[in-house]
């Protein structure tokens, strides 16, 4: 088996070019990615702008990545990033006269199951959603697009007709003209061996070519070093979890007869197709991945390929030669190994270290580097140009990792998955089989005697839901019911007619204390914070267009010491953002997460069984809905938050770990006579979204107006100048261009999760943001957004509305007032 050719283009060589002293930024890889952002960032009209590649451009893994580009990703703004790729990628060879191989040829994905026939049909009625050509199509009609396939057991397809494939090293080579044009300064075999900082800023790189250093001083760098980004930010304590994987594929000889062909997807085989100059690529994403450079990567890393491993890929040759028959005949050219890096949640990264300020990043793709960095490099570089996101990408933001997550071992059995689960099927509340039980509630183990189910987000486990006793603890995955779908409704039931037990302590918490603890937090929240000792305050914090950054309680512990709740999952998000905003105030922010377990007892036997555990009082008089109070509860102390997230009468109670199983005993004893169900996080999702609470991250978002997210009874413009003010009295005077929508299906068996089409009077208006099952309203219920500009509420309920799942149509009630309990009575008992 012979090597992989390199491109001539690649071996090209320049002279040394003079490194300048100072820029307004610099890149650090000359993959895809940093050319990317270097052109984007020079479109935007950065001259000064330095990319530093340590060996050739391209060498890294931009030069062997198979170039697929597939438009339909797994939501609205993923799929707008690779939308963008895929049109850049086709203008690009007229702007800079470099040849892309850009060739829009299509491509189809068959089904063998008729699960993943479901999972591909739900993907094209998001693709219309999104406005992306789409068709579904018969295996007869497989085999005529592609005559070579054998489609006796294919039980279904889809067709995206402007997908394509291009030349990854030329896309990257066609960038970096272009940047160059603009004003860029891009150097080849510079090797950045320390990025500097003063005061918790970036402040310059030094550099090193052969025997010659320097440095460049500079206010932005960009890490788009791939495989090599984890080590750099750990230089600089920044962190930035990947660990890079072998990804194996073969080209076959040129084979008489083979024409020009849609890219090929057989996820339940693992591998792809595409045909170029008359030969076939065969590629996998194994179900097992091999985790590749545990001992670090040599410094003369350029253009490799790794150790062949035929046997590692036998299997998947063997069901590409039953799927496509002409390859048991075919002359294989090259069998290549080469390494890629993977992330723990298979999405890459964009953004700004929480660390650091002006260390950026663009890296860590997950081997969709090609489709994802032309678009990811347009908006990383506008993020840079002008301070905000341009458009929600929390789904790849850098704030979203955890800071254990770049512990080696973690990293290493974890993308062993994560490469495997690109093609695996992508069943709703799948969870991850590797590197679990990082971070565990000090309940973990009563939970799980009693019964729970885990579930992981962020490194938590968390119960998802509790399996009966002559139950199997653990997931079944499908797109219709799945196995704990009765466990739900039971707990759900339990939650809306008794009471019912959440253990929350993935909750994220956070002091913000001092003298100007409160001016600090009314400059940031658009709520009002200026409440006495013993409130709690639901509020969001804005962006500079009323987008929600963050959606939290914040609770008055004393007149200088304020408690901010939010979801485990935006901690560090949360976190980041405080500090990037504090200025001169005099105020402490500190992590007090890991201090406090959160047990939630909600339903309308509540107040009756914490009566039952504590002497204090819990009249509407003493603590009504928005206080809290400090509380005896069985031989232990707790503070008693009285808000809920399911709509119902409860408490959240925040005990200090070291009592937390004894009060969680002291409550599993005593709500044995008033039938206290324990309840997972499925329940309180369900719960919610009956009551039409907002989930942040899906139905909200920044780049989501709090008004047309319906949260402006959360909104206090009166009180003053807070950050986001602007924009919302900007909304108030010209009007809201959409709402959002709380929807329930007329049928009882249709299931919603989230990015299902939502039609009004016939027409697709966008994407359910999120759903689950209404135990309590007796069906699917799901949220989205619906363009209503000059219109009332009047005329936005005055329409027809329907859900397409999968390509089928159901009729769903609309309301833009909670289905359940609209007047909030209930949480008010």
């Amino acid at each position: 088996m012979s090597a992989l050719p390199r491109k001539t283009i690649l071996a090209k060589t320049n002279p040394p070019k003079t490194i300048p002293p100072k820029a307004r930024a610099v890149i650090i890889g000359g993959g895809v990615s940093g050319c990317s952002v270097a052109y984007h960032l020079a479109k935007l009209g950065w001259t000064d702008i330095v990319l530093l590649e340590r060996k050739q451009l391209t060498s890294g893994t931009t030069w062997h990545a198979a170039g697929l580009i597939g438009q339909l990703r797994g939501s609205q703004n993923m799929t707008r990033l690779a939308k963008y790729s895929a049109d850049l990628y086709v203008r690009l060879e007229a702007e800079t006269d470099v040849g892309t191989g850009m060739r829009q040829v299509g491509s189809i994905t068959v089904a063998l199951t008729e699960e993943r026939k479901h999972e591909i049909y739900r993907q094209a009625s998001l693709a219309r959603a999104l406005d992306i050509d789409v068709r579904e199509i018969s295996p007869n009609e497989v085999k005529q697009m592609y005559p070579h396939l054998n489609v006796s057991d294919v039980v279904g397809a889809v067709h995206l007709p402007l997908d394509g494939q291009c030349d990854p090293a030329n896309i990257a080579m066609a960038l970096a003209k272009g940047a160059r044009q603009r004003g860029a300064t891009i150097v080849e075999n510079v090797k950045v061996t320390k990025v500097h900082t003063r005061n918790g800023c970036v402040t310059g790189v030094s550099w090193m070519r052969g025997d010659e250093q320097g440095m460049i001083e500079a206010d932005v760098v960009v890490n788009c070093a791939g495989m090599w980004a984890r080590g750099l930010g750990a230089q600089n304590g920044v962190s930035i979890p990947l660990h890079a994987c072998e990804h194996f594929y073969l080209v076959t000889e040129p084979i008489p007869g083979l024409t020009r062909l849609p890219v090929l997807r057989v996820p339940d085989e693992c591998a792809y197709y595409k045909e170029d100059a008359g030969k076939m690529m065969l590629g996998a994403f194994e179900p097992v991945a091999k985790p590749w450079g545990m001992d670090g990567i040599s410094e003369d890393f350029c253009f490799d390929q790794l150790p062949e491993d035929f046997e590692h890929f036998e299997p998947i040759l063997e069901m590409g030669v039953n799927r496509m028959p002409m390859l048991a005949s075919a002359g294989i050219h090259t069998f290549f190994n080469g390494p890629e890096s993977f992330t723990p949640d298979d999405r890459y990264y964009l953004g700004e270290a929480p660390e650091l300020s002006g260390y950026w990043m663009a890296t860590g793709y997950n081997s969709i580097g090609i489709v994802s960095s032309g678009g990811a490099g347009m908006a990383l570089a506008q993020w840079i140009n002008d301070g905000e996101a341009p458009f929600d990408l929390w789904e790849v933001d850098i704030r979203r990792a955890q800071p254990f997550q770049k512990n080696r071992r973690y990293l290493r059995e974890r993308v062993s998955e994560t490469l495997g689960l690109l093609y695996a099927d992508h069943f709703p509340y799948r969870q991850m089989a590797t590197s679990r039980n990082v971070r565990r509630s000090p309940l973990h183990e009563h939970l799980k005697a009693r019964g729970a189910v885990f579930g992981e987000v962020a490194g938590w486990e968390r119960a998802n839901w509790f399996a009966r006793e002559d139950q199997e603890r653990e997931y079944r995955y499908s797109w219709k019911r799945q196995n704990w779908f009765d466990n739900q409704r039971d707990e759900h039931l339990a939650v809306r007619n008794g009471v019912g037990l959440f253990d929350m302590t993935s909750f994220g918490k956070i002091r913000v204390e001092g003298r100007d603890a409160c001016a600090f937090l009314q400059r940031l929240c658009a709520n009002d914070m200026e409440v006495a000792p013993g409130k709690i305050v639901y509020t969001q914090m804005l962006n500079q267009r009323g987008g929600i950054e963050s959606d939290l309680t914040v609770s008055r512990l004393s007149e200088t010491v304020f408690f901010l709740v939010v979801p485990g999952a935006t901690l560090q998000r949360d976190l980041a953002w405080l500090k990037k905003h504090l200025a001169d105030e005099f105020v402490v922010i500190t992590d007090v997460t890991a201090a406090e377990a959160v047990l939630c007892l909600m339903g309308p036997d509540s107040r009756q069984l914490i009566q039952k555990l504590s002497p204090n009082d819990f009249s509407n008089e003493t603590n009504p809905f928005g206080t809290f109070q400090e509380i005896e509860i069985g031989m232990g102390l707790a503070r008693a938050h009285r808000v809920t997230y399911v709509g119902e009468l409860g408490w959240e109670l925040y005990v200090s770990t070291d009592q937390a199983a004894h009060v969680f005993e002291a409550i599993a004893e005593a709500g044995a006579d008033v039938g206290l169900k324990l309840c997972g996080l499925h329940t309180l999702d369900s719960c919610r979204i009956e009551k039409a609470f907002r989930h942040f991250g899906h139905d909200i978002t920044d780049e989501d107006n709090v008004l047309e997210a319906g949260l402006g009874f959360a909104v206090k413009t009166a009180k003053g100048d807070f950050l986001g003010r602007d924009a919302v009295l900007r909304k108030k005077e010209t009007g809201l261009n959409r709402r959002l929508v709380q929807f329930r299906l007329k049928d009882t068996q249709p299931l919603l999760f989230h990015n299902e089409a939502i039609l009004r009077d016939g027409k697709i208006v966008g994407p359910v943001t999120s759903g689950n099952y209404g135990h309590h309203l007796g069906g699917a219920v799901g949220l989205g957004y619906v363009p209503c500009q000059g219109e009332s509420e009047a005329d936005v309920l005055s329409s027809s509305y329907e859900i397409e799942i999968a390509g089928e149509r159901f009729a769903a009630e609309a309301s833009l007032k909670p289905m359940y309990d609209p007047k909030a009575e209930r949480v008010r008992m």
